[in-house]
């Protein structure tokens, strides 16, 4: 039961990670102004009145029956999400002699989704803040992550003894952190809405190296489309929040083929390995494809649920090989220990 509840949590979690994205890229994330109902009441339908007002006063803006139906439903998920995660770790703590296993990580997973719920809320009271939106997207990522590991742990998978040099597993571990680091990137194209920024390829602007303004760009305390003084972001700031991004996928996605590569060497984890080359050669072409067809939504919110799929994926990868013995040679002796 305890293994069921974690795999359908992180299945979930999968689906709000995208409903989200869905709800951010067809700018309903303030299809409801307020937090956590919609003008104070539980569902669109009673707030119909409301709605209407704010849609007279803007037509066209924010706020709109439509948008406010996807954006509470992504909250009605998010709050199933959150029960299930206190029921596991309930389950943790009652049953953890059973489990022979610590509850913190179950415990942990709590207070990430109580962060989380808080940048829900600071998302839409603080008007869609860059850094604040980033946030509640590295929150739902992190979440995802933990539940993969734990359901990992939960399953056995990837016990099997397979030898793995400590090298390969600290290049699975650079290769989690440099991916973590381009979903980062990814988050702040998005929040920011420099995903066309450039709208050429492979140069940027005609040019491999094109005006940009880091400074702006990667000022973290100041409100959507504006500077740290109050001014309109400029097309330079944008330019380069974009570019870092290209950049960064350059990078993750040679390194990742790379890490594929050697995966498949090992009788226990080539398939994980031909699994991450295709993924991570599908999630490039899903980011070239935003460009070249100036983002449309089902492959933008495809290009997040790839983002999340590669955690997930590099989660799996790290965990089988901490639980594989290690390999180091010795004249003439093989030394083998296991991982905790």
């Amino acid at each position: 039961m305890y293994r069921r509840l974690i795999l359908a949590t992180a299945a979930l979690t999968f689906v709000l990670i995208v409903l989200g994205a869905y709800v951010r890229l067809s700018d309903a994330g303030l299809g409801c102004p307020d937090w956590p109902g919609c003008y104070g009441e539980l569902t669109p339908h009673h707030a119909a009145d409301d709605i209407a007002q704010a849609e007279a006063a803007q037509p066209g803006g924010p706020v709109s029956v439509p948008k406010a139906w996807k954006e509470m439903v992504h909250r009605y998920l998010a709050g199933g999400v959150g029960m299930l995660i206190l029921a596991i770790a309930f389950t943790a703590w009652r049953r953890r002699r059973e489990l022979r296993q610590s509850p913190w990580l179950a415990t942990v997973l709590v207070a990430v989704v109580g962060l989380q719920a808080l940048f829900g809320k600071w998302t839409v009271t603080m008007l869609l803040k860059p850094a604040i939106v980033t946030g509640h997207l590295v929150g739902g990522m992190t979440t995802l992550a933990l539940l993969v590991w734990l359901a990992m742990r939960q399953t056995g998978a990837g016990r099997a003894a397979v030898a793995a040099s400590p090298g390969l597993r600290a290049a699975a571990a650079l290769g989690f952190l440099l991916l973590a680091a381009q979903i980062v990137l990814g988050g702040w194209v998005s929040t920011n809405y420099a995903a066309l920024a450039c709208t050429d390829l492979p140069t940027c602007h005609g040019a491999w190296l094109p005006a940009m303004d880091f400074g702006n760009a990667f000022h973290l305390v100041r409100e959507l489309g504006r500077t740290a003084d109050g001014a309109l972001l400029p097309l330079d700031a944008l330019t380069a929040i974009h570019w870092m991004h290209r950049v960064g996928a350059v990078i993750v996605l040679c390194y990742l083929i790379g890490l594929g590569l050697a995966l498949t060497r090992h009788a226990g984890l080539s398939l994980s390995g031909r699994l991450l080359i295709f993924v991570v050669c599908l999630q490039f072409g899903l980011g070239l494809a935003n460009v070249a067809f100036s983002l449309p939504l089902p492959n933008a919110v495809a290009h997040n649920g790839g983002a999340a799929a590669l955690l997930a994926l590099m989660v799996v990868i790290n965990f089988k090989l901490s639980a594989t013995p290690s390999v180091a040679r010795s004249p003439g002796v093989l030394h083998e220990s296991a991982a905790a």
